[in-house]
């Protein structure tokens, strides 16, 4: 059941790894344990994670790591029964102010070569494909995209986030 609550985008606390686990065990053949959750939030200080949450449930979240000036996206997902309602874009932007405000000057990732849908989410927002990881994934040995985006800091940059958030906002 799709809740009808606003989705709150929030940093992520150690009292959300089990809401989290369950969106990592709904997205993932091989989900992320708990403790490496809680390590990231209590010991990695160039990580940052948030979560989505409608009323008491967490239905997403994303986190990077902040590597000299690249933002590393390290993990992202959503309740497969909560996708295609711009809960990820939300995230995505959330992800994009917090790199700004670490200092980043560029996003970058790693996506499966069969995640049509998250790789046009990533090209929508300026991530351009710059390499294959070969056998990335441990699950099946999929391919993985490399994608990084422009400087986030250029002009061109800037403009194109504000205009997306503004069309996301007009939706809501």
């Amino acid at each position: 059941m799709v809740s009808t609550a606003p989705t709150l985008i929030e940093d992520m606390t150690p009292d959300d790894i089990a809401g989290v686990q369950e969106v990592e065990r709904s997205s993932f053949p091989v989900p992320w344990p708990a403790n490496a959750f809680r390590h990231e939030l209590t010991q990695n200080k160039n990580a940052r994670y948030i979560v989505a949450r409608e009323g008491d449930t967490i239905v997403g979240y994303a986190g990077l790591w902040l590597m000299v000036d690249e933002a590393h996206i390290t993990t992202f997902a959503v309740l497969p029964e909560h996708r295609r309602r711009r809960i990820g874009e939300r995230l995505l932007q959330r992800l994009f102010d917090i790199a700004d405000e670490m200092g980043a000057e560029w996003l970058t990732l790693e996506v499966r070569v069969s995640n049509i849908g998250a790789q046009r989410l990533y090209e929508k927002y300026g991530f351009r494909r710059a390499g294959v990881r070969r056998r990335y994934y441990s699950d099946n040995n999929e391919d993985a995209l490399i994608m990084w985006t422009d400087r986030i800091k250029d002009r061109a940059v800037r403009e194109m986030l504000a205009k997306l958030k503004r069309e996301l906002d007009q939706q809501e």
